[in-house]
Formats: C-alpha cells, sequence, structure tokens
C-alpha cells in the first residue's frame, strides 16, 4: 500500500475507533493477569502456610496446586477470548477501514 492510503488509513475516524478499542481490551487483559499473577505471588511470598493447605480434609490436592492449575486455564481462556475478539470484531473493523481508504483512491 501506498504512503497516501496509510494518510487515509490514519485520518479514518474507524481506525481511532479501532485503536481505541483494541487499545483498552488490551490493558484490561493485561492488568487482569497481572493483578492475579502478582497476587498469587504476593500470598506465596506472605501466607505460603496456606498454600500447603488441601483444598478438602483428606485431600492430596493443596490449595497452591489447585490455585495456580485454575490461573493457567484462565489465562489461556484470556488468551482465547483475545484472538476470538481479534480475529472477529477487530479485523472485520480494519477491513472496513481498508476497504474505505482503497474507494478513495479510485
Amino acid at each position: 500500500m501506498s504512503s497516501v492510503i496509510y494518510d487515509r488509513i490514519r485520518r479514518n475516524p474507524k481506525f481511532d475507533q479501532l485503536v481505541q478499542k483494541r487499545g483498552s481490551f488490551a490493558w484490561t487483559l493485561s492488568a487482569i493477569v497481572l493483578v492475579i499473577f502478582y497476587g498469587f505471588f504476593l500470598l506465596v511470598a506472605f501466607n505460603p502456610k496456606m498454600l500447603g493447605q488441601p483444598i478438602a480434609e483428606g485431600s492430596m490436592w493443596a490449595i497452591g496446586y489447585t490455585a495456580e492449575m485454575v490461573m493457567f486455564v484462565f489465562f489461556w481462556l484470556l488468551t482465547f477470548l483475545y484472538v476470538r475478539r481479534a480475529n472477529g470484531e477487530f479485523d472485520d473493523l480494519t477491513a472496513e477501514i481498508i476497504k474505505e481508504a482503497q474507494k478513495e483512491t479510485k
């Protein structure tokens, strides 16, 4: 694509909308991951005994193992959520922006 088309894309209000939506979504997911991840490590640092307790009486699974497995699955789900939205809403909006920029050229 030429620099003229790039300029048209940058001036399109939908481009600003795309950047804002994608950025706020990514920052929200990042904040969720960081809070959970660092919260877990703060728990490890300040209350390690709690993590060693079994999740139920007679259980072999400790709270720490369970929490880590839940975090692992949750982070994969967040990744899936981002990819699904990126491949759907964000890609559709990107295609519209490019199509409009190319129409102006013709």
